[in-house]
């Protein structure tokens, strides 16, 4: 009798700590500071390096998992993610890998060979759990502020009144299911300044037009505000979006709805601002990656 944990711990984690340290080492850290990130000793690091620690290839080899090893490598070294939210992302990715046909499902199967022949449709974890998937919008939205964060000139786009990337859940129905940065994010003195990590419920503007979006049959789970530019929208239009404009000085949930009904296909929607009132362009997309992707694009 095997369990899936046991492929977890036996290989999955010493193939994704011996890629983490080989990739910060590459990023200048000692063996002790390598050591000190992962919570293992110098001598364990010291093994990983020399290839003293057996891995899985098939797991070494997975996109998902490089792409991983590569942002988080990327974001301990320059001190932009802490040890515990790399767990977290390493957790989330591992409860993704576990899901029925994934790769860490396939490797189990193949351990327990009875398990394929199993009538039952066969889940070891269930993906739909309510903390597993608010876990897997924050880890979204944490390495969309990354890409903010560390793109050059992204402070130029934030407006006046802040900007926020938020992210919402599947079946989001309130500003509650939808997760920002509490405070929003601000240009200090040419940097892009994030006060907090993400949490749920701390974003009412943004979070409203995404909702109002999505309850319109926009096709989108994210969304950012950043200045409004009519040299950016038409930057937006030559890279394949679609915008529409709606008018803020009203309901802003029923106007964002009009407009959507109008254009169904919109992901970029703009609004030019009236007395009191700031010019802004909203980007929406599949989740926050696309959209920090979409605005890094413009700088």
């Amino acid at each position: 009798m095997q369990f899936v944990e046991e492929i977890v711990v036996d290989e999955f984690l010493p193939t994704v700590r011996s890629l983490l340290a080989g990739e910060l080492r590459e990023r200048g850290l000692t063996q002790s500071e390598v050591a000190e990130v992962l919570g293992i000793s110098q001598s364990a690091v010291s093994k990983y390096a020399h290839g003293d620690v057996t891995t899985n290839e098939r797991i070494a080899d997975d996109e998902r998992v490089e792409g991983l090893v590569g942002e988080l490598a990327d974001g301990l070294a320059a001190g932009d993610v802490t040890p515990v939210q790399a767990l977290i992302e390493i957790e989330v990715l591992v409860r993704d890998l576990e899901t029925g046909g994934d790769l860490l499902a396939q490797l189990h199967e193949e351990a327990v060979p009875d398990l394929a022949d199993h009538g039952a449709s066969f889940r070891v974890h269930d993906p739909e759990n309510d903390l597993r998937t608010s876990e897997r919008v924050l880890s979204s939205l944490r390495r969309g502020l990354r890409i903010l964060e560390n793109a050059s000139g992204f402070s130029t786009l934030i407006p006046a009144v802040g900007s926020n990337l938020v992210a919402c859940t599947p079946d989001a129905a309130d500003v509650d299911d939808v997760a920002g940065v509490p405070g929003r994010i601000f240009d200090v003195k040419g940097q892009t300044t994030v006060p907090s990590g993400p949490e749920f419920g701390v974003s009412e503007h943004v979070a409203t037009v995404l909702l109002a979006a999505r309850d319109h049959g926009a096709d989108a789970s994210a969304a950012i505000n950043v200045r409004y530019d009519k040299n950016l929208l038409a930057e937006l239009t030559e890279q394949g979006h679609t915008t529409a404009e709606f008018d803020e000085s009203s309901d802003v949930a029923s106007s964002v709805g009009a407009a959507i009904e109008d254009d169904p296909e919109a992901t970029v929607l703009y609004q030019t601002g009236g007395m009191g009132i700031e010019p802004l362009i909203y980007v929406l997309g599949p989740d926050a990656e696309s959209v920090a992707d979409a605005v890094r694009s413009l700088i």
